[in-house]
Parts: C-alpha cells; sequence; structure tokens
C-alpha cells in the first residue's frame, strides 16, 4: 500500500543583530534587529523548507541552497520556498498542513499572526485553517539578554497527489 501522507519535523535558529531586517514567514516585522544570516534569515520558513525536503526525501536546505553560494546572499526565503514548493511536487506531494511554533523574547508576535497566517496560506496554496502558528518566549532560560535569537520548529504533514 502507497503511504498517502508524509510527516516531518524542521528546526531553525539564528542570533539577533541590530541593522537586520525581520522576516517571519515572508512578513516583515518592524524591529531594530533581525537574524543574523546568508539568506534573509527567515527562521520560520527556514524550519517550514526543512520539514518540507524532510518529508518528501530530498535534503535539507543547507544541501540544496548553501550558505557559501553567492546566489543565496540576502536571498528573500519566499523565493526558496518556491524552489522547494516545485521539488516536492515534482516527488508528487503537496502540503496539506502545517503546525509552526516561534521562540522568541521580542518583538511581540501577536498583532501579526493574521497577517503571517495569510502570507503562509497564500504561499503554501493551503486554506488558513491548515495553518497552526504559535509564538512563544524563552522566558529568559534560552536566550540571555545578551545574546538574543529566533527559534522556529515546523511539523508538516505533506498529501501524496
Amino acid at each position: 500500500m502507497e503511504l498517502k501522507y508524509s510527516f516531518a519535523l524542521g528546526f531553525d535558529i539564528h542570533p539577533l543583530v541590530e541593522g537586520r531586517k525581520l522576516r517571519i514567514g515572508g512578513v516583515e516585522i518592524p524591529s531594530s534587529f533581525g537574524p543574523l544570516g546568508h539568506s534573509d534569515g527567515d527562521a520560520l520558513l527556514h524550519a517550514l523548507m526543512d520539514a518540507m525536503l524532510s518529508a518528501s526525501g530530498l535534503p535539507d536546505i543547507g544541501t540544496l541552497f548553501p550558505d557559501n553560494d553567492p546566489a543565496y546572499k540576502d536571498i528573500d526565503s519566499t523565493l526558496l520556498l518556491e524552489k522547494v514548493l516545485e521539488a516536492i511536487s515534482q516527488r508528487g506531494f503537496k502540503v496539506y498542513q502545517v503546525d509552526l511554533t516561534l521562540i522568541l523574547d521580542k518583538p511581540k508576535l501577536s498583532p501579526f499572526y493574521e497577517a503571517i497566517k495569510e502570507n503562509l496560506s497564500r504561499l503554501l496554496r493551503i486554506s488558513k485553517e491548515r495553518v497552526g502558528l504559535k509564538a512563544k518566549t524563552s522566558e529568559g532560560l534560552l536566550f540571555p539578554k545578551e545574546s538574543p535569537a529566533i527559534m522556529a520548529f515546523s511539523l508538516i504533514v505533506l498529501e501524496k497527489v
């Protein structure tokens, strides 16, 4: 019997530094700091892409989009997501549902939930009801004030088409 669904977990973390834009799920969030990374550092999309790739049996984003390749310097992660969607489609999969958790001490993300969910729904071509999104703080236990960071987890369900 052939599998109808495939599941995987994705993870990403980036230190936060002054002077970088903070993009979460492809949405720019007003902030004086953002993730340090080779691309735009969108940890939510990076965790999501890693889960998608794993669930479809493909290599991770670091392998497909290496951080030493100048082609990906400061690239918008939504462009990488489009490539990942095409790759999983070629393997016979489409996104069915996603559940995402962000850990970020500041800024508070509740004012941006709907915009992030709507953007993810549009990018993934699924209904907003199939996009779960939660944001948590580390309560100072994971990231000291002198070393802020953003961490993201993604659980993906792909459907075989």
